[in-house]
């Protein structure tokens, strides 16, 4: 039996077994590099996930934790998500009796995560992108998700500034998959106009568009349709992919990080932190749109 809490991580809705096997790769460095810390991952919000949370849930009581502490894969609060990941937790740890559990807040744009996605554009211009001359022509699409909730969008704004901030970019503009304006061919033709107009742009602008989450699946698929059919009606354009952040190392360490922080909070009588966004209180979101709402992280 184990009196340490144990690391539930929890991704979002997808069947997508590439995106299952990301996490388990992700669970797996976790193990590796923390032996002491049982740690386990699961998918909620999607039926038939090659991953459920319920599953990871069954191993960590197996394995005898007392406790969990659950770290959902979101870079941004999105009022459907948030709500039903202590829902979906609460069904799970239900099934075994003197189990406890505490959800901590989406990571956000980390500085470290901020590092893994200007580590995408490099790897997605070649490695050629650190050139002065080369980023003053680019301009990146930061794509999130997209919600009904006006405070999950604005994390995604808040974090394209962050992302463009002494890296060079002509711009970092933004665009949602769904629920949100601007939708992704709008935001490509945003860029194009930015990116030709720089100050210090020689030749030709081009995009690149980068996904604000952490593996593929539904939405990596959707993104990637939305833009392939803006190149296709302009092809004149130099539209770039970059990936997302999948198992990179530096997500271990923010999870590991939010992890102790949340043990050592509890330790010291604190209690979970609050999620910090300004919200309002009552700010819960219209059936319409907890039904409209979905894709997976």
């Amino acid at each position: 039996m184990t009196t340490r809490p144990a690391l539930l991580i929890a991704g979002h809705g997808t069947r997508h077994e590439g995106a299952a096997g990301a996490l388990r790769t992700l669970v797996r460095t976790l193990a590796e590099r923390h032996p002491e810390v049982p740690v386990a991952g699961g998918f909620f919000g999607a039926s038939a996930s090659p991953l459920p949370l319920s599953g990871a849930v069954e191993e960590l009581a197996a394995r005898g934790a007392t406790r969990l502490i659950v770290v959902p894969l979101l870079m941004a609060p999105t009022g459907p998500i948030r709500e039903s990941l202590p829902e979906a937790v609460a069904r799970a740890v239900a099934a075994h009796p003197g189990l406890g559990s505490v959800c901590l807040p989406e990571l956000g744009p980390h500085p470290r995560l901020l590092e893994v996605l200007e580590r995408r554009l490099d790897e997605a211009l070649g490695g050629g992108a650190r050139r002065p001359a080369d980023r003053a022509r680019t301009t990146v699409l930061l794509v999130g998700r997209g919600a009904a909730d006006p405070y999950a969008n604005a994390e995604v704004v808040r974090a394209a500034r962050l992302l463009w901030e002494g890296r060079g970019f002509a711009g970092v503009e933004t665009a949602f998959v769904t629920l949100a304006a601007p939708d992704v061919p709008a935001g490509l033709d945003r860029c194009r106009v930015l990116a030709a107009a720089a100050p210090g742009a020689s030749g030709p602008g081009r995009t690149v568009v980068l996904p604000f989450f952490f593996f593929a699946g539904d939405l990596l698929e959707r993104l990637r349709m939305q833009t392939e059919g803006w190149a296709a009606a302009h092809p004149w354009a130099e539209v770039v992919a970059a990936e997302p952040i999948g198992a990179a190392p530096e997500l271990a360490v923010v999870i590991m990080e939010r992890y102790r922080a949340a043990v050592a909070d509890e330790a010291a009588g604190h209690g979970r932190a609050a999620a910090g966004d300004a919200r309002p209180a009552t700010g819960s979101l219209p059936d319409a749109a907890l039904s409209a709402a979905g894709g997976q992280a």
